[in-house]
């Protein structure tokens, strides 16, 4: 049994992209990857000799099959031997597939991924704190054709280079700020409950998740939503969150997320919901009903681990967790997406039949119908 494993050859941090930009020293040689508000305000003036692609101008949605395979027909016109890619979760995962595809399609890559090898460097730089993109061999795509999302991996995919730069995240909006700290969080502590935790990997996830919920307090208990002072302690904490998605990167890594994703995959890929909110709308649904069905083992563990941090009863710590995100992120029922009571049996049957990757990494097996209740209980 594998306990723990690293992907990333380097662990780097810098407070500027000035100061990753001296030490790397971009050049012709390397293709950015990245967003333009991200290129514009700070990746330009550092990277003015190397090509470079960005994501949205293929898209304004996380990245689907046929955005991605307009980025690789571009991207094969232009020679490179490194890949920068700076941007949030879905701008990493479109650089590990531009790495690995060669001249394959991305349905044939995600068919053949186990033939396929990178030849090119990779350097991964968050701008969001979320994903945990920069530590993982996961890429998550958003098959339309399948009118679902997936996920691929490989150890190809893993980056040679992870670099935090908290000046990245400063100018993020408190919703994009809440969301992608929400699937760290829902990283943390899936990774805790799976069946193929170890030691090493629950260690870091409860240190993300002590990190994130502790974080949480703090920018709540500092001022009024939208106030100078949630901002500015937001701000102050932006390293800690940086890492906190770090750590869970590497606890799911071998850990893997399970029924939260797999439940809030059919949410984003039909009504496009951002990643980390259709996680909360599933988050304690799916922890109520592993409880329902084994309430010992290490689902007590975290229960009594979250409740000391929110200084609660241990029985009353789901309620009080969902009360704390909500003064970021608010909880929203399934129907206020624009999901149908014809879409929850679809979904139910969608999971069981093509998430198997992740629901085998379930606290406890769950059955169609079991999945089935927990769309129907959030609805």
């Amino acid at each position: 049994m594998k306990l723990f494993s690293l992907g990333p050859r380097e662990i780097h941090s810098f407070e500027r992209l000035a100061d990753f930009a001296a030490e790397f020293r971009p050049s012709a040689k390397d293709l950015v990857i990245s967003i333009h508000p991200i290129y514009d305000r700070y990746v330009a003036k550092h990277a003015a000799d190397s090509p470079h692609l960005l994501l949205d101008d293929y898209g304004s949605q996380e990245p689907t099959d046929e955005m991605i395979d307009a980025v690789l027909d571009d991207a094969r016109r232009t020679p490179f031997e490194r890949i920068i890619a700076i941007g949030g979760g879905a701008v990493m995962d479109v650089a590990k597939v531009v790495a690995v595809a060669g001249d394959s399609s991305i349905d044939d890559l995600i068919d053949h991924i186990a033939d396929h090898h990178r030849t090119v460097g990779l350097v991964l730089i968050p701008t969001t704190c979320g994903t945990g993109s920069e530590t993982t061999e996961i890429a998550a795509i958003n098959r339309t054709r399948l009118g679902s999302k997936a996920g691929i991996s490989s150890p190809e995919m893993f980056a040679d280079h992870a670099v935090l730069i908290p000046e990245l995240l400063e100018g993020l909006p408190d919703h994009v700020f809440a969301t992608s700290s929400m699937d760290a969080l829902v990283h943390s502590v899936e990774s805790v409950l799976s069946p193929n935790a170890t030691p090493y990997t629950r260690m870091f996830g409860y240190a993300a998740m002590r990190m994130i919920v502790t974080g949480y307090r703090e920018i709540t208990f500092a001022g009024p939503e939208g106030s100078k002072e949630r901002r500015a302690k937001r701000n102050e904490l932006l390293r800690d969150f940086l890492i906190a998605s770090n750590y869970a990167g590497i606890s799911f890594d071998i850990g893997g997320c399970a029924a939260v994703h797999a439940l809030s995959y059919q949410l984003g890929g039909k009504y496009h919901v951002p990643h980390g909110e259709s996680n909360y709308a599933m988050f304690t649904g799916v922890l109520r009903n592993y409880m329902e069905i084994k309430s010992d083992g290490e689902i007590a563990v975290l229960n009594s681990y979250l409740a000391g941090i929110l200084g609660c009863d241990v029985a009353d710590v789901y309620d009080r967790l969902e009360a704390l995100i909500n003064r970021l992120l608010p909880k929203k029922a399934l129907h206020e997406y624009g999901v149908t009571r014809q879409d929850l049996p679809i979904f139910a049957h969608r999971v069981i039949t093509t998430q198997q990757r992740l629901m085998r990494n379930c606290f406890v097996p769950l059955d169609e119908a079991r999945v089935l209740k927990i769309f129907s209980e959030l609805y």
